[in-house]
Formats: C-alpha cells, structure tokens, sequence
C-alpha cells in the first residue's frame, strides 16, 4: 500500500530515528510531488538534515520553529502546516527527552520536565493532528512508545512511567480512530544505540535508527496498528510481566 498523500511533518527535526523515518519516507515518495517538514528549535540550523531529505528523493523540504516545551508551539506548528500545504499525510511525533533518572529522584522540576516532553507534549500534539486528519478522513501518525513502559523499572521509572502513559494513550487513539481512514502506528522499541543513549551499556535486542525506522516503513505501508523493535521483543516482555518484583526492581535500565 501506498503513504497516504499530503506532507509529511517530523516534529523533531533533529531525531536521529526521526531523520531515518523522514529519509525513507522520501525514497518511497520520490517521484510524487510533497513537501516534508522539519520541525525543531533553532530551525534555521537544520541545512544538513533539509539537504539528506533532498538527496533521498523529497520534493521540498521546509523547516519550521518548534519548542516541545511550549504547547502554543504544538498547535501553531500544526495549524501553520495545514494553512500552507492543505493536508498532512504522515505526522511523525519524533521528539523526546530521556532524562536524568537519579537527578529526577531529587528534583521535581527535572522530573515534570521529563512527563512533560515524553506525555503531555505528545498528548496535545496527537490529540491536535488526529482531529486534523479525522476531517480529511485520512493520514497516517507515528506513535513512539517504548519497551520501558511495558512494565516500569525502578532504573528509570519516570521515563518509564512517562512511556506508560504515552502507550496506553496512543492505544486508546487508535481505537478511536478506527474506521475514519486515520492510521495510528505504535512503535514499541527497545534499547536503541544512539545520541541518545551514547555512553550507556546496550540492552539485549537493543536496535539502531535505522532498524527502527526499516520497521516503521514496513507498518506504515502495510497498515499495521502495532510493533514491536526488534519482534522478539513481543515474546520476552509476555515472560517479563511474569518477573517476581524483587528481582524485576533490580535489573537496570
């Protein structure tokens, strides 16, 4: 099956698994006039992420000015999109914030930062785009949860717990959705090797940018609700809810 038709906008113009989306997004809708749209802060400084957009096959790339931090910025970022280009065809939320866990633990400010930008933010911003396409009766959104928020960790719990809320959101969503022609994809992956994770140790079935976003591609085109990066992982979180807590609240992140 085909990407439904309209632009394509990346909130977090500067995420690597974001960027990776958005550049096989662009190899599949060479050739079928769209424009993408990066949206980050410091939007005047994404020339290298437009230029690998460009070079992948994209039409136009446009950037765009975008704090997740401010929930004005979420909506005028979305009603701008729409006043210029007409209709969304693929919405990626890409943005996030990982955090300090042992900082989180002393500093409630830190700790509602993290919420913020991992739940809240995604929360308005979804809720905005799915009444958006729910009236052109089409478009596709990406969902990034996390296996983090299967089942909370004492490591990093506000992350976690963050996740939590973000996956059981987007899974009601899509129940709400179905059958008005909007596609919600929940992605659910594991450790992923990158900037955002640099210096910490692997996970097992821990993935790259770039399986990630193959995955996405994959349930975009095929219409699937929900997947999991790597598919094992599926498998090993139905023994992991069986894990005594003692030994669960011990493992690391």
């Amino acid at each position: 099956m085909s990407i439904d038709s309209g632009a394509i906008l990346i909130l977090g113009g500067r995420s690597e698994i974001g960027m990776a989306v958005a550049e096989r997004l662009a190899r599949q809708t060479a050739g079928d006039p769209r424009t993408f749209v990066l949206a980050a802060r410091r939007s005047d400084d994404l020339e290298a992420e437009r230029a690998r957009l460009l070079s992948a096959g994209a039409d136009a790339v446009e950037t765009v000015e975008f704090d997740a931090g401010s929930l004005e910025s979420q909506s005028r970022v979305v009603a701008d999109v729409l006043e210029r280009h007409g209709a969304i065809g693929v919405a990626v939320p890409a943005f996030g914030l990982l955090g300090d866990q042992s900082r989180a633990e002393e500093d409630p400010v830190h700790a509602a930062q993290i919420v913020h930008v991992d739940y809240v933010a995604q929360v308005t911003v979804l809720t905005d785009l799915a009444r958006e396409m729910r009236a052109q009766g089409r478009g596709q959104l990406v969902v990034f949860s996390s296996v983090a928020g299967i089942r909370v960790r004492r490591a990093n719990y506000v992350y976690g717990s963050a996740k939590a809320g973000l996956d059981g959101f987007a899974s009601g969503l899509a129940d709400a959705l179905a059958g008005t022609g909007v596609q919600l994809l929940l992605v659910r992956p594991g450790f992923v090797i990158g900037k955002m994770t640099e210096g910490m140790d692997p996970a097992p079935l821990s993935s790259t940018p770039d399986q990630v976003a193959d995955a996405v591609l994959r349930g975009l085109t095929r219409r699937k609700r929900l997947i999991w990066v790597p598919g094992a992982l599926r498998w090993m979180y139905v023994v992991a809810r069986l894990v005594p807590q003692p030994i669960w609240r011990r493992l690391p992140r």
